[in-house]
């Protein structure tokens, strides 16, 4: 997955600071949301590890999905399975739908854990976890943040556990672009790729928001998201993002790499 010498000269100029980089599903398309996708991430020295969780029967279980079209479960709704029979069988690519204890467990304060809840029904059990893990095992709220398309559910999470960040998910442009997340109490604004405008990252960093955006694959999209005032990217490639990274910070030894 290279990149032309002119493509990366291209977005090394438009690059003015840092990507925070966000490892999207674990940071690996064929492995998404496994630990073996997450352990790589780690060790590439990623910023942040985004998962998805889904609450099924009372089981947090990590996967993206309500169905999987290939693979064991062959467009079953995963959902509506008994936990332990996906728990152990295999995935399509040879690993294991983990929980969101193993993740936790994982990552630790290795990198920040973006916890995207997926389906109705998350906010008790999540924040019940978190809870646990952090008087247990000596953790730290900071370590999480807790991101969603279901604003609803966001809500309920800022009256409920108030100490963990989060990030409001969006599709589109709102008309109001980011006065949504002032309700939300929220730390960061996650936009698509696919519709972004000037006009809501500017909005978003007036209010003293991050602007995350997903997915970015390729190094001449991250160059021009820095220009455009971005703070971090989610990909599927964060070896990408990383080095990057590492380019700008060898030309410019003055800026911290903690910095953004």
């Amino acid at each position: 997955m290279g990149i032309y010498p002119q493509q990366r000269q291209q977005a090394l100029m438009e690059l003015d600071k840092p990507l925070f980089c966000i490892a999207h599903r674990g940071g690996s398309q064929r492995y998404e949301n496994t630990l073996r996708a997450i352990s790589r991430a780690l060790e590439l020295g990623v910023d942040a590890i985004e998962i998805d969780v889904w609450n099924v029967r009372g089981e947090l279980l990590v996967f993206h999905d309500r169905r999987l079209s290939s693979g064991p479960f062959n467009g079953e709704l995963l959902v509506q399975q008994d936990p332990e029979e996906l728990r152990k069988t295999p995935l399509s690519c040879g690993e294991h739908i983990p929980t969101l204890l193993e993740v936790m467990e994982l990552v630790a304060d290795k990198a920040l854990l973006n916890i995207e809840l997926k389906g109705p029904g998350c906010v008790k059990s999540v924040s019940q976890q978190i809870e646990d893990f952090v008087l247990y095992k000596q953790g730290s709220y900071e370590s999480y943040l807790i991101s969603s398309f279901d604003h609803v559910q966001l809500h309920k999470l800022s009256q409920r556990l108030p100490e963990v960040k989060r990030g409001a998910l969006f599709a589109g442009v709102p008309l109001d672009y980011a006065a949504c997340c002032e309700q939300l109490g929220a730390y960061s604004l996650h936009a698509c790729l696919g519709f972004l405008r000037q006009g809501l990252i500017d909005d978003a960093s007036a209010r003293g928001l991050k602007t995350w955006v997903y997915t970015v694959n390729h190094e001449e999209d991250m160059g021009h998201l820095a220009a455009m005032g971005v703070d971090g990217v989610f990909t599927d490639f964060p070896e990408k993002v990383l080095a990057l990274n590492t380019e700008y910070l060898l030309r410019h030894p003055k800026v911290e790499s903690g910095s953004f």
